[in-house]
């Protein structure tokens, strides 16, 4: 439409003219309407990534967790879920030399994130994990890979009464 007032306009005598007129202004194939390329990526989209972070002081790790979503918000990706994992639990003892005489015990905890983000384009991921590693609090481990449904089953605590009534019932089955 837009082409046939332009060729009213203007005589397009030269072939070099109707060449770049009709290329700038026809984009879309001759089935499908120009509408359904406009909202397609230019740039290659990554799968589902899985931000992981890791540390041993709960509020630090709360905080940067936080200016995660928030970064992520203000360059327009869309965080699809968040979840935090129960924390590990280390004994580390320190003993003498050459004995097993015990000089201090410590008690540690591992705390752990994690933030599952999905059709992030390869620039804004990134531009993403450059201003995550440079905002990086001393003692948290970053850690960004493919999204792995095995990791999200860690997340789901296993109910202890349910699995005692689970195994009793197969106990049962198998004694009649």
């Amino acid at each position: 439409m837009v082409l046939n007032l332009i060729k009213q306009i203007i005589p397009l005598r030269h072939p070099l003219i109707r060449k770049t007129l009709s290329a700038k202004f026809y984009t879309g194939s001759l089935y499908e309407p120009d509408y359904l390329e406009t909202g397609k990526s230019k740039f290659p989209l990554l799968p589902t990534i899985n931000i992981q972070i890791k540390g041993y002081d709960y509020s630090v790790l709360e905080c940067y967790q936080t200016f995660m979503s928030k970064l992520a918000d203000i360059m327009q990706i869309d965080v699809d879920n968040s979840w935090a994992l129960p924390p590990q639990e280390l004994k580390i003892q320190r003993y003498k030399t050459g004995t097993t005489a015990v000089i201090s015990e410590y008690n540690l905890k591992i705390y752990e994130r994690h933030i599952q983000m999905s059709e992030v384009s390869s620039i804004k991921s990134s531009i993403l994990i450059r201003a995550l590693e440079a905002s990086l609090p001393q003692g948290v481990i970053l850690n960004v890979d493919v999204f792995d449904p095995a990791t999200e089953q860690k997340r789901y605590v296993p109910d202890k009464e349910l699995l005692d009534l689970k195994s009793t019932l197969d106990t049962l089955k198998n004694k009649a």
